[in-house]
């Protein structure tokens, strides 16, 4: 099987570089070797095979069945519960060996998940507020978030109203409470972190996606749930006033708000045969 980005399906304006293209691309590939493991077969794979063609961006061969390992057959479980939630979460704590799971799933895809402080996470806020002002002082961004979020009838490209009923759409919100737990007589805040990697090239992204997936299917096996805040990695000038505020050296990819939440509904996703080239059958 061979994994294609689909050019015509960049959002120009919010990602003119195609790094979102490919992180979303790498967590697809992430499920795929998921369900091939589980279902007992080892999913051999390339990335970036061919220099003549940056758009196959891995080649996947199941062979040697083989018994699924536990791990992996729970994040298999996990693929179809895993929801986006940007409500409010519980004022209750992750444990810190959840942290450290979570950790070790990114270094698996070797790409790496730095968690934010108190105080950074207040600098993150009025970072995310001055990104967002940012992104909507564009007329053409504020078109293109309109037709990705105003769904037609029949469409399932984009995120339907429903799935952000009620929230703010300045996402600075998202970071009111969130850090380290809370001290005695306090709620403990939902959890903030990055998964970023060593370099920015194309590999890099196509890795941190597969590791954002491992991230969430296991937060989801751990009963949390996440949240995008997507400001501060998409405007330019904000993601490198991000990497100076982590301060570990590495680019922010994604940046995740974890916790605990209450259930939502599925949002929209293409039917299989949308996204297959062709299908191919040997005797």
């Amino acid at each position: 099987m061979e994994l294609h980005a689909d050019p015509r399906r960049i959002l120009p304006v919010t990602d003119p570089d195609g790094r979102e293209l490919i992180l979303s691309c790498g967590a697809a590939l992430f499920t795929l070797r998921t369900a091939i493991h589980a279902l007992g077969f080892h999913p051999a794979t390339t990335l970036m095979p061919s220099r003549a063609d940056p758009d196959l961006l891995a080649v996947v061969r199941p062979f040697a069945e083989r018994t699924p390992e536990p791990k992996i057959t729970r994040l298999a479980r996990a693929i179809p519960r895993r929801r986006t939630n940007r409500r409010p979460f519980l004022p209750t704590a992750i444990p810190r060996s959840t942290l450290a799971v979570l950790r070790h799933a990114t270094e698996l895809e070797h790409a790496w998940l730095p968690s934010l402080s108190a105080e950074q996470c207040g600098r993150l806020r009025d970072l995310t507020a001055r990104a967002r002002v940012a992104q909507l002082a564009d007329p053409a961004f504020v078109a293109e978030l309109r037709r990705w979020t105003e769904l037609s009838a029949g469409t399932r490209d984009g995120v339907p109203s429903y799935a952000t009923d009620g929230c703010p759409a300045d996402e600075s919100w998202l970071l009111e409470e969130c850090g380290p737990p809370g001290a005695a007589g306090l709620p403990d805040p939902p959890l903030v972190v990055a998964i970023g990697s060593l370099t920015d090239e194309r590999l890099d992204r196509l890795q941190a996606g597969q590791a954002l997936q491992r991230v969430l299917l296991t937060a989801t096996g751990a009963g949390l749930t996440a949240s995008f805040i997507s400001p501060p990695v998409m405007v330019r000038s904000a993601r490198a006033e991000l990497r100076r505020l982590l301060g570990c050296g590495v680019w922010p990819q994604v940046l995740l708000r974890l916790g605990y939440g209450t259930p939502l509904p599925w949002t929209p996703r293409r039917p299989l045969e949308d996204v297959l080239l062709e299908t191919l059958v040997s005797a």
